[in-house]
């Protein structure tokens, strides 16, 4: 572990600056959505691929590349994946078709699962134990920023010069966090170790870890069926006028970082039932919006409140599948990051495909059940890890007596 503070603060925000130009470049779209269908002659939903799209290219990047680069020097990946990333989003701002975009967004989708995934250990190297849920959520505190920031002032941006100009906009971050990378980030950071295919079969046979993963999709996931759809539901549903959406967007990205760092506080000591309180609130939250989101002021309220919760299990998630990896195969720490990261998105890609079908079959309005049943079923599968979880410790008490 690095024990010098001041280097360990660093590192972490290097790795927030980078969260915040991967986190502006996922998100983006959901505020550019009605501008990229009006431009290439395409609808809504067919949009709402770039989102979906996005969080495939990560889903599947995000495992098969840290296992490729697991030997890699930590500073090099990281300067490689921000190569990778500017090449992605200068390719979306040139984008003639959608057939192009949609390689572009996997393409640099392929940057964000390897970033996010040994980030998130670097993070949890550089601190004490206990405070690793903290180092975590500071590390997507990037992501919560992008969504305060980047996300309304792309929208804005896309809504004055055009969506193009937003990417490129993009591109002008991801140099920044580059550089910030080349500065910030030591360059004697711990490689990972090379895992082999019997360390991989151990996370991929681990029904402890599998349950885990599958929370991780469904309870992060069901958000995003109403919030790949929030531009659009804003104006068309709730009724507020399209310059008043990006102002919208920055209040929901303030109430995601608020959320982040209480999650992250809340999950330090005992990150399963943090997570369940978390989930249950986030149902209620959105099984609410069903009623309130034609109501500008009740609808404003809700959508607040899901953007609090929204985020808020992430450093949660996170840290329990790292100590879950520690606890059942310690060679695979990497992998089982990646894998979780993977989680993420497939969540991500589930919920904008669900929030498609739905605003396609039954209407807009309906993605907010449909999300909240989502993550009930994260409530029930955390509730049984929770289970596990004290058997397990149980054991050991029985052992040590």
């Amino acid at each position: 572990m690095l024990v010098n503070k001041k280097r360990s603060l660093f590192a972490l925000l290097a790795l927030a600056v980078s969260a915040f130009a991967i986190g502006t470049t996922e998100f983006i779209s959901v505020g550019l959505l009605p501008l990229i269908a009006e431009d290439m002659n395409i609808s809504v939903t067919t949009a709402g691929l770039t989102v979906s799209m996005y969080a495939l290219g990560v889903t599947f990047g995000a495992p098969i590349l840290t296992s490729l680069t697991s030997r890699m020097p930590r500073k090099a990946l990281l300067l490689w994946i921000m190569i990778i990333f500017i090449i992605g989003n200068s390719v979306a701002a040139s984008a003639t078709s959608i057939g192009i975009l949609l390689a572009a967004r996997v393409l640099s989708a392929f940057s964000h699962g390897v970033f996010m995934s040994i980030g998130s250990i670097i993070a949890a190297s550089v601190v004490p134990e206990n405070r690793r849920a903290s180092a975590i959520s500071i590390m997507f505190t990037g992501l919560t920023v992008a969504t305060v920031t980047g996300v309304p002032l792309g929208t804005f941006i896309g809504q004055q010069l055009g969506w193009r100009l937003a990417f490129v906009a993009i591109i002008v971050v991801g140099v920044i966090a580059f550089i910030a990378n080349s500065i910030l980030v030591p360059a004697d950071l711990p490689k990972g170790e090379r895992t082999t295919f019997r360390d991989q079969a151990k996370l991929l046979t681990n029904g402890r870890l599998l349950l885990m993963l599958l929370i991780t999709a469904l309870g992060y996931g069901g958000t995003f069926v109403v919030f790949t759809y929030l531009s659009p539901l804003l104006q068309d549903v709730t009724g507020f006028k399209e310059s008043t959406v990006a102002v919208i967007l920055l209040v929901y990205g303030i109430a995601i970082a608020i959320g982040n760092v209480i999650g992250g506080k809340a999950a330090n000591r005992n990150p399963l039932k943090a997570l369940l309180y978390m989930f249950i609130a986030q149902a209620v939250v959105l099984f609410i919006m069903l009623f309130t989101a034609p109501f500008k002021v009740a609808g404003l309220i809700t959508i607040i409140l899901m953007g609090f919760l929204a985020f808020m299990n992430v450093p949660g998630l996170q840290v329990y599948v790292v100590m879950l990896a520690e606890r059942f195969a310690p060679r695979a720490v990497d992998m089982a990051s990646a894998m979780n990261i993977a989680a993420f998105n497939a969540g991500i890609a589930i919920g904008a495909f669900m929030g498609g079908l739905i605003t396609d079959s039954l209407g807009m309005i309906h993605t907010a059940w449909i999300g909240a049943l989502m993550v009930l079923g994260a409530v029930v599968l955390t509730g049984w890890s929770l289970k596990l979880e004290r058997k397990d410790q149980q054991g050991h008490r029985d052992q040590a007596a």
